[in-house]
């Protein structure tokens, strides 16, 4: 199967702003829209029977309404609908293999209350072996923000003490498909012995500074290479780099976060830095995994 854009529905504003935020980026990368709800209660299609006694009409309808319209908005995409009879987690695991990327309903810190978040979302990020997007709705504007366009381009978190292609890649494709700048920061903590009795020894600071822009450069030049046409502009900050991330995020169409791959079955959470851009960044959040197969 052909990769596609993969949105997990479940009838939420969140969800729905996530299925609008997806079409878009689906548009964009000239790839199918798949529209996922999974229930592990679905029964068998009741041949010949009426309407009324359809006991999935309800999810069927969560399905369709939403692709009739986004068919309306985007009427070159193709779009398809998926129900599943099974647990969402799993389906949406299972989805990832082949998808570009997985797209779900956020809420950051707000009450728990949407099917995919809480024991779902968290989950899913944490072991998909594609990026997951994590779309935020604000209450009473579904949608509307996820569709508007990408102001502040997108942001990227490096970590640079282990493999970031992947990272990179998808930060990169996602700026050149939009034509908007994309910004790489990287921060780290100053080591022990920066600190002095009277503050900070500004020598070892500016030497840990140093040593980080030359590792950005270079983890960045091969891809300002490969994508000539996309705008970069990179920083270094010597600070708590979870705090660094979302403050970089302030006014981003999206930022763009790695987590380890290859998570066990019992996966433990996203690190610091991802889980602070989940709960914390107002705009799309993408996790994507660092040391996939290729």
């Amino acid at each position: 199967m052909e990769p596609v854009v993969t949105v997990g529905l479940d009838g939420s504003p969140e969800s729905h702003a996530a299925a609008r935020w997806a079409a878009v980026e689906a548009e964009r990368r000239r790839l199918t829209l798949r529209l996922l709800h999974a229930w592990p209660l679905l029964v068998p299609e009741p041949a010949g029977a009426p309407v009324e006694a359809d006991q999935n009409y309800w999810v069927k309808r969560i399905v369709h309404a939403t692709r009739s319209e986004l068919q309306a908005r985007h009427p070159g995409l193709p779009v398809v609908g998926s129900l599943v009879a099974d647990d969402a987690e799993q389906a949406l695991l299972r989805a990832a293999a082949d998808s570009e990327m997985i797209v779900l309903g956020s809420r950051g810190l707000m009450p728990v209350q949407s099917y995919f978040l809480g024991d779902i979302s968290l989950p899913v990020v944490a072991r998909a072996e594609c990026p997951v997007v994590l779309v935020r709705s604000e209450a009473g504007e579904a949608g509307e923000a996820a569709t508007a366009a990408p102001e502040g381009g997108v942001v990227v978190a490096l970590k640079l003490c282990g493999p970031c292609d992947d990272l990179l890649a998808f930060a990169f494709t996602t700026a050149a498909a939009r034509g908007v700048p994309l910004r790489a920061v990287h921060a780290r903590r100053l080591p022990l012995d920066a600190y002095v009795p009277w503050g900070v020894d500004h020598d070892v600071a500016e030497d840990v500074a140093k040593e980080a822009q030359q590792h950005l450069s270079r983890a960045l030049r091969p891809w300002r290479d490969k994508f000539p046409q996309v705008e970069v502009a990179d920083s270094v900050a010597l600070e708590s780099p979870a705090k660094v991330v979302v403050r970089a995020a302030e006014g981003a169409g999206l930022l763009v976060v790695g987590r380890h791959g290859h998570r066990p079955a019992l996966a433990s959470p996203p690190g610091s830095v991802a889980q602070a851009a989940i709960h914390h960044a107002r705009c799309p959040v993408a996790v994507v995994p660092l040391d996939r197969d290729r």
